[in-house]
């Protein structure tokens, strides 16, 4: 990953907007760069992935333009021949092909063109305007916020870089460019017709496969070492399996768990043995829990409880590859739950409501799973590969026929276990193997703690003073209460940058419940064994 805070400001700033970067540094210590261009602040801090030479730092500067760009563009080389002939490049970075499509299509068509996850922000020295653009699912994270002193609009990629400077801070909408003026929508992925609905399955099963496998191969691109997260779960093993399939040498894969009974653990070694690969099990303590909670909150910038909780585990066995290896990316498997269904989702009364929450949490991903996998990786200095969120795999699974994604055979993301039957991708038994959230999964006890702590720490009466205290997302429990306090001590006042608490659907049969967890949902079964 890296990190940016742009915007037009008076130069008397320029310390106070240093000292801001600053608070981002871990997100890209390889390099820092912080320039005035004209009345432009434009600060970068450079995780070097693709051309790691100085050629490739940011900002990248054209006759009219500056860039900066924290992304991964997947059909760079194809830009790149494409302009070659009349434009000279001065890196070999994915990045650098945005300047001349911007200067060639104009914000609107470079932001179709590009294939990848990418958050930029480009300085127009002529006009003395900003243009920027997030990706489909907003995988690379953006922030904007109206300047103090004027209706100036500053950008950074995450929150925290922006509180010193800005009255109003938002996230930068998902799929969305800037033109200078206004936001507007240039790719909507989950908005889909019944006339384009895929109904036969063997097209659906095919399709999945190709377009997956096609998501995990072009993402394998880079000039520095890789990794994987490896739950044991259906997910993360099939982006394993793909990729030991086209990797010359074993994968180097990471499963983590807390000491007192992990469940994960043991199916992500049945995984790595079987695709041979370089394993590594990190198990924590429960110290460990109480020694980063305060900080993590404030690297997450939430205060949603599902987040927080599977975010304990992702962040150390980051903090575990960052002190202990060399990799600087991470493959995961975020994304195919909102994709194929939920535990919760068994539940649908119907496809058009299956469809329907498919798109709630898509269009909503940006605030829960991928700002934890961002924020967990990105917080350790690593750059996270999400496959799943591939654009063309999302179109296309997206347009499957609801009928057929739902759990009508007893087995959740039965088409996706399908597509993948043949070709020896995977056991069978972790093929068909029963979803356990990855919060649950790290270990049951990880969440004990949590509450028990929590119970220790609030009243009742501590409980229902929340309810006038924080009345936006106001919590319910007291783990719900101890998160939101330990978030406000970092970012008072800034609840509405999430929405609400990630739950269930209430309006479903077994689903009106507090806990986010699915144990505590009926059909939760063998998930956590």
């Amino acid at each position: 990953m890296c990190g940016f805070l742009t915007g037009i400001v008076d130069q008397k700033e320029e310390r106070e907007l240093r000292a801001s970067l600053e608070k981002i540094f871990y997100r890209g210590p390889d390099d820092t760069k912080a320039i005035f261009d004209g009345g432009a602040f434009i600060g970068f801090q450079r995780l070097a992935i693709m051309d790691p030479t100085s050629k490739g730092d940011q900002p990248f500067q054209s006759e009219h333009f500056t860039l900066v760009c924290n992304g991964e563009i997947y059909n760079h080389q194809v830009i790149r021949s494409d302009f070659e002939d009349t434009y000279s490049f001065l890196s070999k970075s994915d990045c650098e092909v945005i300047l001349p499509l911007i200067e060639t299509l104009g914000i609107e068509k470079t932001a179709k063109v590009l294939d990848g996850e990418f958050a930029f922000v480009i300085y127009d020295r002529k006009k003395e305007i900003f243009l920027a653009a997030r990706d489909h699912m907003g995988i690379r994270p953006m922030f904007y916020g109206k300047h103090k002193d004027s209706d100036q609009l500053l950008f950074a990629s995450e929150v925290k870089a922006l509180l010193s400077h800005c009255k109003e801070i938002s996230p930068f909408p998902p799929g969305h460019y800037y033109d200078g003026q206004e936001f507007h929508r240039f790719i909507d992925l989950t908005t889909v017709s019944k006339s384009d609905y895929i109904e036969d399955e063997q097209k659906a099963l095919q399709g999945i496969k190709e377009k997956l496998s096609q998501g995990v191969l072009k993402r394998l691109e880079a000039d520095a070492p890789i990794g994987f997260l490896l739950s044991g779960g259906l997910d993360s093993s099939l982006v394993c399996a793909i990729a030991a399939k086209e990797s010359k040498k074993p994968i180097k894969t990471f499963a983590v768990g807390i000491e007192e009974g992990p469940i994960d653990t043991k199916y992500a070694k049945i995984v790595a043995d079987y695709l041979g690969a370089d394993h590594t099990e990190v198990l924590f303590k429960k110290e460990d829990i109480f020694r980063t909670l305060d900080d993590l909150i404030y690297r997450l910038e939430t205060y949603d409880i599902t987040t927080i909780r599977a975010s304990m585990g992702m962040n150390l066995v980051c903090e575990f590859i960052k002190k202990e290896t060399d990799i600087k990316v991470l493959f995961t498997g975020e994304v195919s739950d909102e994709l194929f269904g939920y535990k919760y989702t068994d539940f649908a009364p119907s496809p058009e409501e299956f469809q329907k929450e498919a798109k709630k949490r898509i269009d909503e991903l940006y605030i829960y799973d991928v700002l934890r996998a961002d924020r967990c990786i990105s917080s350790n200095s690593l750059e996270a590969r999400v496959p799943f969120s591939d654009k063309d795999f999302v179109d296309f699974v997206m347009k499957i026929d609801p009928k057929l994604k739902m759990n009508s055979t007893g087995v959740g993301k039965h088409l996706l276990r399908k597509a993948f039957e043949q070709g020896d991708y995977l056991p069978h038994d972790i093929l068909y193997r029963e979803k356990a959230a990855f919060s649950d999964a790290q270990g049951h006890a990880v969440v004990d703690y949590l509450k028990a702590h929590a119970e220790a720490l609030y009243s009742e009466q501590d409980l229902l003073k929340a309810k006038e205290k924080y009345p936006h997302a106001c919590p319910k429990t007291k783990e719900a209460l101890m998160y939101r306090e330990i978030f406000e001590r970092h970012f008072e006042g800034k609840s509405d940058l999430i929405k609400d608490f990630w739950l269930p659907n209430k309006e479903w049969e077994n689903c009106d419940v507090e806990d986010p967890s699915a144990r505590v949902l009926p059909n939760y079964g063998k998930s956590g064994e």
